[in-house]
């Protein structure tokens, strides 16, 4: 009888130890997907704190051959803090990239021999009604389907028509303006990328971007996010125009793309359209790149070396959210790059099939998509992925 008392004990004793880090734990009232939210007691900041990652399986059938290669990795995985300092109207955004494939630059003295793992670093400052003025580096304000988040995605991810020709991220300064049913942006910045160390090589860049909204806002900023969540009970439209001109351009792509041996101006175009409507939405987009000088790099011989990328593209995705937040998808993207450039058409047919948990926040998402290349074999890529973000 004792040692049964002993042993009660015992397990009594256990029992309470496994209660008291549960007991110790810091509870908060945030809610998930919102972030980790501090304020200082005399008001004079604000913090939150989120993280997000994207688990991503993709795998990839040549149709031709019947090869089939495959891979798993963390397609994201990022760190954000935003909030605002010495007044609500001066509000500050940090986004960080923690995995490989998020980040780039190693040996290239353009990154200053460094991965680039800022993303987001810019003060945004409310100085007037209707009017804010950035400054830092953050996306420039080109195509929808590049500055909407890609934590907001409809598919797994964007489509070739922003592969191949947005404007990206870079350093500079900004000018919104947003009354009504109109907003306008405009943009002056280096024109190299973002987290370039070295002096600028070439001119600087300059964007101006016009939104109307015909039928007023969207519900939560519904046009800057994919799929319709918000259920619009009236139907909503956004049409954007963005002119973007890169004054000598090092890199193929403006912002992006390899550092080439001579600079070009270039010239981009896009123009887009967002409807929601109880549960259905659509994106449209128009892009063209162009140089006035002419894109390729000839040697003094007169043979190819190198090319910008210049063309048009046009893409259409559409979707259906049922009342259990299962969502269906397709999309077609069409680019079609300028002959002279030595870059092949390409076409992508995408099919996609989404569940939503707690909105974008954690979501699984699918899709399957017939790739068609001038002179290549076709492929069929088949992606999973999972999003988590707090």
């Amino acid at each position: 009888m004792i040692k049964a008392a002993y042993m009660s004990l015992i397990l009594l004793l256990f029992i309470g130890a496994l209660q008291i880090p549960a007991l110790a734990q810091d509870q908060t009232n945030n809610t998930f997907g919102k972030g980790i939210r501090i304020a200082a007691k005399d008001s004079s900041f604000t913090m939150k704190f989120g993280a997000r990652i994207q688990t991503l399986y993709d795998g990839r059938l040549n149709l031709e051959t019947n090869d089939y290669n495959d891979r798993l990795l963390t397609r994201r995985a990022r760190l954000k803090f935003d909030g605002y300092a010495y007044s609500p109207k001066l509000v500050y955004k940090i986004e960080l990239a923690v995995s490989s494939t998020d980040i780039s630059g190693g040996d290239n003295p353009e990154f200053g021999n460094t991965s680039r793992v800022i993303l987001d670093a810019v003060l945004k400052w409310n100085f007037a009604p209707n009017w804010e003025l950035w400054v830092g580096q953050t996306k420039l304000p080109g195509n929808r389907e590049r500055v909407i988040s890609s934590q907001n995605l409809q598919f797994v991810d964007r489509s070739n028509l922003n592969s191949r020709f947005n404007i990206d991220r870079d350093a500079g300064v900004q000018l919104h303006y947003d009354k009504n049913k109109f907003k306008f942006i405009s943009s002056i910045s280096m024109g190299d990328g973002r987290n370039i160390v070295t002096n600028n090589a070439g001119g600087y860049d300059y964007t101006l971007r016009a939104e109307y909204l015909p039928f007023g806002s969207f519900k939560s900023s519904g046009d800057y996010f994919n799929s319709d969540l918000s259920r619009e009970p009236e139907p909503k439209l956004s049409i954007g125009v963005t002119y973007d001109y890169n004054d000598r351009a090092t890199h193929a792509r403006g912002q992006l793309g390899d550092l080439l041996p001579a600079q070009r101006d270039l010239e981009t175009l896009f123009i887009d359209a967002h409807f929601k409507y109880n549960g259905f939405s659509s994106l449209l987009e128009y892009a063209n790149k162009k140089s006035p000088d002419g894109p390729v790099i000839l040697d003094g011989g007169g043979n190819f070396v190198a090319s910008f990328y210049t063309g048009e593209a046009i893409s259409w995705q559409a979707g259906y959210l049922f009342l259990n937040n299962f969502e269906i998808a397709g999309r077609y993207t069409q680019v079609t790059p300028e002959a002279i450039t030595l870059n092949r058409d390409n076409t992508q047919m995408t099919f996609g099939v989404s569940k939503y948990f707690v909105g974008h926040n954690l979501k699984i998402q699918s899709d399957v998509t017939l790739i068609q290349e001038k002179s290549r074999d076709d492929v069929l890529m088949t992606r999973v992925q999972v999003e988590l973000a707090f």
